[in-house]
């Protein structure tokens, strides 16, 4: 799969220290996949959950939350949210 703005993920990373070695291990798997359905997602990631047109992962020992849109048919993951489980909170009524 091919990640859109992994510089958001590395931005985050500089002000929350611990959430690097989690993100990274995220981007390995992400960029070494080739999701085709939502079935292969929950095959990599069995926490992963399906909100509307995104997807929300647990990271860092579910310290933070991830969410993404994936577009099946051309392979792009795009980065939409990366926070602490309080910050998805406060957005997650209306996640885009």
């Amino acid at each position: 799969m091919r990640l859109i703005s992994r510089s958001t993920l590395r931005d985050y990373w500089e002000n929350h220290r611990d959430a690097e070695v989690p993100l990274e291990a995220w981007i390995n798997v992400v960029k070494g996949s080739e999701w085709q359905k939502p079935a292969d997602i929950k095959a990599a990631f069995s926490s992963a959950s399906f909100v509307g047109d995104r997807v929300v992962f647990n990271i860092g020992g579910n310290n933070y939350r991830l969410v993404v849109a994936v577009a099946f048919d051309v392979g792009i993951v795009y980065v939409k949210f990366v926070g602490t489980h309080a910050e998805y909170d406060k957005i997650s009524r209306g996640v885009r």
